[in-house]
């Protein structure tokens, strides 16, 4: 006995009920030509993940179940064939395991035109970027199906990292566990879900397969590169990450029984190094928030710095050199060189450039400020209009030709408000929001270096990367004038924001307490910027976006502690 299942590690739309139902029939269709009897498709893949306060909307729920019927009588026609669809319900699909008058995150198994059983979500995420509790109440029940004489059970993402879900899925008979997914990519997650799920097969000794969603939702990407492991955790297939992909891979029940995956050449994806998946995760994160959402192209402000420019590279291999604009708006304090690069770089990746001098409209906006200002040396208030008149054209140009402006600020800027509200802030989509300095430097030595998507080799130019980084807002400004090196700044930032370390822990670990409490206080001061700055895409485990949810207004300081008054 053998039996041939396929994961549909695709692409959906929140809310294309429509489309997301096509692809699933479609890859039914193709599965089943290619001798499969079971498909696999992503957690709540009919609606889209995450589909957020549209949970709560019964007429989107209904529009579901009635998309999930759908799907059933399309492929009604294919004999023998199962095909598992992830989907939000609200209990119109009646079950022995979901509660008719409850919300669940739930699965159905459907089989020549029947839904067969929909199992609910036994374990909700509730931290991080999900959201769950909110929506959905908790499933009791277990559900084992047969496909193809083996018995398959079922799990939903989160339950597969807790015992009892597996546990009760082997003791109602299964001989495989399929564990349907939608988990947010950040660095080194696709490992550890390996690793997770191989723990898991070794604990209940059953074969297991992870079917997992790729593409991009306004700030997560998910990643895809969907496997399979024997019942001792070995690695019997491992799709593409970031690649839609309908892999098969093949069961087979040995002389003793038991089931396990047929060895097949070519079916482990080569590994790949961390900064080509995190590179492949920023395309892709633009590549569909501007495609899905409809806008013609992107448009940045191209200022020869490195920031702008790694964003400029990652913009062309998302979207092609045709739909991508940059713009250069020198300052009085815009150095030679700036210029000199910004051009030598939208020359090699082909991209439209164009070059508008604010010079004039700086001084104007002085003089419009000159009686208010007087007696006042120029600072920050100068230097901030600069940024905004910046944004102002930027947008000016988006709202006339529908581009959406990408901003360029990073990581270690957003955490220390060294960034302009209404001005380099301004924008529609923070490309390399979740990316401190020092990954920034990194990552554009990397692609210098790689040429993933033929758009040109070395695209940035040296001297772009090796400079000292500036706002170029004063003359020979430089970043450090206001911030502590990058490696120490990044280094007490990955600590205290990402990995929630207190202040004393970080200065027990060698970094000075003067620097390490004015990078807290510099953190806390600037909430009101970060709540006010677009949507970007989340690439570590911790980002300034759904998962980090802090006051604006608060007296709280951890290094006065509750003396503080």
């Amino acid at each position: 006995m053998t039996l041939k299942l396929a994961i549909a590690q695709l692409n959906f739309v929140v809310g294309d009920l429509v489309g997301n139902a096509k692809k699933i029939v479609d890859a039914a269709r193709h599965a089943y030509a290619e001798g499969a009897r079971l498909l696999l498709t992503p957690e709540l893949s009919i609606a889209g993940y995450a589909a957020e306060d549209l949970f709560l909307r019964p007429a989107f729920t209904e529009a579901c179940d009635d998309a999930v019927k759908g799907i059933a009588a399309a492929l009604a026609d294919l004999k023998d064939m199962v095909v598992v669809v992830g989907h939000p319900t609200g209990g119109s699909l009646r079950s022995r395991s979901v509660a008719v008058q409850m919300r669940h995150n739930a699965a159905s198994v459907i089989k020549e035109g029947r839904i067969l059983e929909t199992y609910a979500k036994r374990e909700l995420p509730n931290y991080q970027v999900f959201d769950e509790r909110r929506y959905f109440t908790p499933g009791q029940g277990t559900c084992v199906f047969e496909a193809g004489g083996v018995s398959v059970g079922l799990l939903i993402c989160e339950d597969a990292w807790f015992d009892q879900p597996a546990e009760l899925a082997r003791e109602s008979g299964a001989e495989v566990l399929a564990v349907i997914n939608a988990s947010p990519y950040h660095v080194g997650k696709e490992g550890e879900r390996v690793a997770r799920m191989a723990d898991r097969a070794r604990a209940v000794g059953l074969p297991l397969v992870y079917a997992h969603l790729v593409g991009g939702q306004d700030e997560v990407v998910f990643d895809g590169a969907s496997f399979a492991l024997q019942a001792d955790g070995e690695v019997a297939m491992q799709a593409e990450s970031f690649r839609e992909q309908v892999p098969l891979v093949q069961l087979e029940r040995g002389p003793r029984g038991g089931v396990g995956f047929m060895a097949q050449p070519g079916a482990i994806a080569p590994p790949r190094e961390a900064e080509a998946q995190l590179w492949d995760a920023l395309v892709l994160g633009v590549r569909d928030y501007i495609g899905k959402n409809g806008f013609p192209g992107a448009i940045l402000g191209l200022s020869g710095g490195i920031d702008s420019a790694l964003v400029l590279a990652i913009a062309v291999d998302a979207l092609g050199k045709d739909k991508v604009r940059a713009v250069m708006m020198p300052s009085p304090y815009t150095a030679d060189i700036s210029w000199i690069d910004a051009r030598d770089m939208a020359g090699r990746l082909g991209v439209r450039y164009d070059e508008i001098s604010i010079r004039h409209t700086f001084e104007s906006f002085k003089g419009a400020l000159a009686d208010e200002f007087k007696g006042r040396p120029e600072d920050t208030a100068e230097e901030n209009i600069q940024a905004r008149i910046r944004g102002t054209l930027l947008m000016g140009l988006s709202n006339k030709f529908g581009s959406i402006v990408l901003t360029t600020g990073n990581k270690s800027e957003m955490a220390t408000g060294y960034c302009t509200l209404y001005g380099d802030m301004a924008g529609g989509f923070a490309v390399i929001k979740d990316l401190l300095k020092t990954t920034v430097f990194a990552l554009a030595r990397w692609r210098n270096a790689h040429d993933p998507y033929g758009t040109g080799a070395e695209p940035i130019p040296e001297r772009i990367i090796t400079r000292p980084p500036s706002a170029e807002l004063r003359p020979d400004q430089t970043d450090q004038d206001s911030l502590p090196p990058y490696d120490i700044l990044d280094g007490i930032l990955a600590r205290y924001m990402q990995d929630d370390e207190g202040i004393d822990e970080i200065i027990a670990a060698g970094y000075d307490r003067a620097v390490v409490e004015r990078v807290a206080r510099l953190i806390r001061i600037n909430e009101y910027k970060r709540r006010q700055a677009p949507v970007g895409i989340r690439v570590t485990h911790r980002s300034f976006g759904k998962d980090w949810r802090y006051p604006i207004t608060s007296k709280f300081n951890e290094t006065a502690g509750a003396q503080n008054p």
